[in-house]
């Protein structure tokens, strides 16, 4: 059997024998009680376990051992759940893969990174199961079958592996991410401690538990670490199988819900859908998998009377690392809006220049984090960059500042940077002022070529209702912005690419600039 030994250097594995099927065996709730709601249909603790049990079993028949990384089409409701806890129990790294992708992407995806098998339902299978292992499971009895056995060669990781994921590959190739269980439970565990600053010590099983909703698929990091969150923090979760802001607000009233995550993207669509009138009882919602501008979240907050808090983390961080207290919404509330919020009590940031060195408090410069929960490294030979770690510091790729009371601002990506003459523009900055203007419902800015300037700032535009005004846009950016942060251009757009996680796609604006242009 041949080993693939996983690169980087992240820290060493964590004590044997420790694995994430833990949250599953230490839930607080009784057999009756029901663990998973989704739109579709709802699993029980019994009935979750026994699910599990039985992919699981399959699993090992079909040849799965500790170590072999097995591929799970993720579809809607508890399959994702299911699937994932099962492959931990045969001792299998888990690798979750999108049920929308064509054959053709399934096959190059298990090329680029290697499974022993493929695992999902009869309907998900069907010319997607890339030629290698495959066992097929019913989302209703939760049976399982073999349709062809893990190969002998199959490679393997180390023990202490849990997951291989994806990044949002936002600016360039997505890379297979390396997670540990030690530290994917060390990470959840401060995530639970940032936000209740006590332990809750033991816990009886409830014949009823509280429930936290997962609006984003589990084929994504962000969607698996909020269920694993949950099932940590003792709750069940309620999976939408489609977001839309009637169901959002439905699942809302239903469940009682006080507290959730969203994307920005979903945030601004329930900013601007026109049949909402109420999302009680929410109160708070945390904003993840990318930076929402402070000016969509006081739109929110100004229609629902709920407050958004960002955050921040990457995959190869492990998960969220910056993040909001209790006691900072109580101290702080709406004076900080907009900011990430502060470092979880075991991680370090720092601010650097172009040469390394660290920046005063308010200076924005290039973000550094150290992290217990980093990566152990990448899947694929040839993803490391030995750039990205200084003095066991991860580089992130963003530019942001700390203010004096701790709260780290993100700025934007350095990759996003413009660099126009010599003279350096992020995009959030120009995009935040033009969120601004009451023409506008969302914005994008980015940089496209210039042969005397090197490259020129250009706006992607939804307006807000009617036709584009692009001289009232760019009297109003010349009015808040420098005059060299203008952009040149713009162009009004329908709706704005974004992908799965709700980041804005600014290399499918630059490629397919659209031919409504208007030149300033």
């Amino acid at each position: 059997m041949s080993t693939s030994v996983p690169r980087g250097d992240g820290p060493a594995a964590g004590p044997a024998g420790r694995s994430l099927t833990e949250l599953l065996d230490e839930l607080p709730a009784l057999d009756e009680a029901t663990v998973v709601h989704s739109t579709s249909s709802t699993l029980t603790l019994a009935e979750l376990r026994a699910a599990v049990s039985r992919v699981a079993d399959e699993l090992v028949r079909a040849g799965v051992r500790p170590g072999h990384p097995v591929g799970a089409l993720v579809g809607s409701g508890a399959s994702g759940v299911v699937a994932m806890f099962a492959a931990w129990r045969a001792g299998a790294v888990y690798m979750p893969v999108n049920h929308r992708m064509t054959g053709h992407e399934v096959t190059a995806l298990i090329d680029d990174t290697p499974v022993c098998l493929i695992l999902g339902t009869a309907a998900d299978l069907d010319g997607r199961d890339g030629g290698i292992g495959v066992v097929e499971f019913d989302e209703t009895t939760w049976n399982a079958r073999t349709r062809r056995p893990v190969a002998a060669d199959a490679t393997t990781y180390d023990g202490d592996i849990a997951l291989v994921l994806r990044t949002s590959g936002t600016t360039g190739k997505p890379k297979a991410v390396l997670l540990r269980h030690d530290g994917t439970l060390d990470a959840l565990d401060a995530s639970l401690r940032k936000l209740r600053r006590r332990d809750s010590g033991p816990r009886e099983p409830r014949a009823r538990l509280r429930v936290n909703l997962i609006p984003l698929s589990l084929a994504l990091w962000a969607g698996i670490f909020n269920t694993l969150f949950s099932f940590r923090a003792g709750f069940g979760v309620v999976l939408l199988d489609r977001f839309t802001p009637e169901e959002f607000a439905r699942a809302v009233r239903e469940h009682g819900l006080t507290s959730t995550v969203l994307a920005p993207a979903m945030i601004t669509m329930l900013t601007d859908d026109d049949g909402l009138d109420s999302l009680e009882p929410l109160r708070i919602v945390r904003s993840i998998t990318a930076p929402l501008s402070p000016a969509v979240a006081q739109r929110f907050h100004d229609r629902y009377g709920v407050l958004v808090l960002n955050s921040y983390g990457q995959t190869e961080l492990g998960g969220e690392v910056v993040g909001w207290t209790i006691e900072d919404i109580r101290n702080y509330g709406t004076e900080k809006l907009g900011a990430a919020g502060r470092p979880y009590d075991d991680v370090d940031v720092r601010i650097l220049d172009e040469h390394d060195r660290d920046l005063p408090p308010g200076e924005p410069g290039h973000i550094h984090i150290r992290s217990p929960y980093r990566m152990r490294g990448y899947a694929v030979a040839g993803d490391e960059d030995a750039d990205r770690l200084l003095d066991g510091f991860l580089r992130t790729g963003d530019v942001g500042r700390l203010d004096a009371d701790g709260f780290l601002w993100i700025e934007g990506r350095v990759s996003d940077m413009i660099n126009r003459g010599g003279l350096k523009i992020f995009p959030d900055e120009v995009e935040e002022v033009l969120r601004r203007h009451p023409g506008v419902r969302d914005a994008a800015v980015a940089g496209v070529p210039d042969r005397r300037l090197g490259e020129v700032p250009c706006a992607w535009i939804v307006p807000a209702g009617g036709a584009m005004d692009a001289e009232a846009l760019a009297a109003w950016c010349r009015e808040h912005l420098a005059p060299y942060k203008v952009p040149v251009s713009f162009f009004a757009i329908e709706a704005m690419p974004r992908n799965d996680v709700g980041k804005v796609l600014r290399r499918q604006l630059q490629v397919g600039m659209p031919s409504r242009e208007v030149m300033l």
